[in-house]
């Protein structure tokens, strides 16, 4: 007897290894305002490595209604969307089933989600494990990761309305 491929392992947080949270803001191809982007990876630092943690990855978007591939989901237009954006003082932090992360964001960061009233959040299920929370990335390395087809189709992509606590 065989198992069927459609099958999941329940959600294990230890699965996704350490997971990172990277802010920055840059020019959106279509508008002239910057965007504030949040890029959501996990280093692949698993027992099983990257392919454990895109797995894991993979269940946490599904539960959290996300697509791996698929459309740019508008937080806006989706107000059961079971992910937020909290923005306070210098943080963001990001609230999704089974998941709670959060980062500190640059001045031009929260200067662009204050004119949007929303940030661009990609999760990608690919491991970029030389890109450790609390070191710095240079935009050259940034760009070529996040930019990367590999990255951005295996990742889901919305945006996020911020709220904040005021």
């Amino acid at each position: 007897m065989t198992s069927t491929s459609s099958e999941q392992r329940p959600f294990q947080a230890t699965d996704l290894g350490t997971l990172a949270v990277l802010p920055w803001s840059g020019e959106h191809p279509d508008e002239e305002a910057d965007m504030p982007f949040l890029l959501a990876y996990s280093l692949g630092d698993t027992e099983g490595g990257p392919e454990a943690t895109a797995e894991a990855m993979r269940v946490l978007l599904h539960d959290a209604g996300l697509p791996v591939g698929g459309p740019v989901v508008d937080g806006a237009r989706h107000p059961s969307l079971p992910v937020t954006l909290l923005v306070e003082v210098d943080q963001a932090v990001v609230t999704m089933p089974h998941l709670h992360a959060q980062c500190v964001v640059p001045p031009e960061w929260l200067a662009a989600v204050k004119q949007r009233g929303h940030a661009y959040f990609m999760v990608t299920t690919r491991a970029w494990p030389d890109a450790k929370p609390g070191e710095p990335v240079d935009e050259k390395r940034l760009s070529e990761f996040a930019g990367d087809e590999e990255t951005l189709l295996n990742a889901a992509h919305c945006l996020l309305p911020a709220r904040s606590l005021r």
